[in-house]
């Protein structure tokens, strides 16, 4: 009889399907990347296997979407961040309603059917100035959805207007907002928190946003930034509290995770390689089992990378992404047309299609 070890043991339980412990998930990110990448890809399939008539397993889906931030103003500091103004700076801005109009005209021209609206906390911004945008952009471009506000955002508005964070999603929500983006997660350690962003909200009042969110009826996606000054472990439990989440409520559409950007921030850290982020969006894909939808982030990672992602857990190619300000204001500025996403999952043998927030098939 074969000697069985653990390693052998650990991917048997993988392509199994079983739930992983954070304990294995230290095992995993021993493994050799192309092993770890077939175990992924394995998850990637189950999860994937009956999803659009049983052809899950064969589309590659994008979003054609522009982010626009409405203000760079922002009083929280954040060190990782290469975007934010203070009001004294000259040039930061609150966009008007024609500004938001004419980047929305472009996106609608273009066949657009999302907008991530985010911006900076804004210290002197009430609930009237966000009630109207959403009110008029839902009145004016009914075909786009508005996905929109991280949770420290809400956590933001919740202490400016003097409201708990539920009364202000469901006032958003009458007003037109669809859904919300994870923005803002970074790591869901506090610790690690009080090192890169002290002043923005801890990682149980993001949690809570988004549970809060999920029970009024949104989805919303889920997110982490890595590569400054977290551990393996803040990672791995970092998934863990996402994992949890996703078993009480079934809210999170999808998980996407992106390395941070070193470049004009005050944030310093070794910039993570390549294998590293395939490494980790893996680990990701076999952990977090009750997501069915992750995201390949090519918009760090670049084009070749966000392909090969593709075979290591990443079901999505990400957006059009007609506009891009945070990321690349830290020096990232890859930019991709719908006919080179569709190219890139083609030529990797898959089938593009189109999607909405939620992941239906537009085409």
């Amino acid at each position: 009889m074969p000697v069985i070890c653990a390693e052998d043991e650990l991917v048997d339980k993988v392509l199994d399907g079983g739930r992983i412990s954070a304990a294995d998930a230290r095992e995993l990110h021993k493994l050799p990347l192309e092993m770890l990448g077939s175990l992924a890809d394995a998850r990637r399939r189950a999860a994937k296997a009956g999803a659009y008539d049983g052809r899950g397993n064969e589309v590659v889906t994008y979003i054609v979407d522009r982010n626009i931030n409405y203000t760079n103003v922002c009083n929280v500091y954040c060190k990782f961040c290469a975007f934010y103004r203070t009001e004294k700076d000259g040039d930061h801005y609150v966009l008007t309603p024609d500004q938001i109009d004419e980047k929305l005209d472009e996106l609608a021209a273009g066949g657009g059917v999302q907008v991530l609206l985010q911006g900076g906390h804004h210290p002197k911004l009430g609930i009237d100035f966000y009630l109207n945008m959403l009110a008029h952009i839902r009145a004016k471009y009914p075909g786009i959805n508005i996905h929109g506000f991280s949770p420290p955002e809400f956590n933001h508005f919740s202490d400016v207007f003097g409201m708990p964070v539920r009364e202000v999603i469901s006032k958003f929500i009458e007003a037109g907002l669809g859904s919300i983006p994870g923005g803002g997660g970074e790591i869901l350690a506090d610790a690690v928190r009080d090192r890169i962003s002290p002043l923005k909200c801890n990682s149980d009042a993001w949690l809570d946003v988004m549970r809060q969110a999920h029970d009024l009826g949104l989805r919303s996606s889920a997110t982490m930034m890595f590569g400054h000054v977290e551990s393996l472990d803040d990672r791995i439990g970092h998934l863990g509290r996402l994992r949890d989440l996703q078993d009480e409520t079934g809210g999170f559409t999808a998980f996407i995770c992106w390395t941070f950007q070193p470049e004009h921030t005050k944030l310093r850290a070794e910039t993570v390689t390549s294998a590293e982020y395939l490494r980790t969006q893996a680990i990701a894909r076999i952990f977090l089992d009750n997501f069915e939808n992750v995201q390949s982030s090519w918009v760090t990672q670049g084009p070749e990378i966000g392909q090969i992602a593709l075979q290591f857990g990443a079901n999505d190619f990400g957006s059009v992404m007609m506009e891009e300000n945070v990321v690349s204001s830290a020096g990232t500025s890859f930019r991709l047309a719908a006919q080179d996403i569709e190219h890139l999952i083609r030529e990797a043998g898959y089938e593009p299609h189109r999607r909405s927030t939620w992941y239906q098939l537009l085409d």
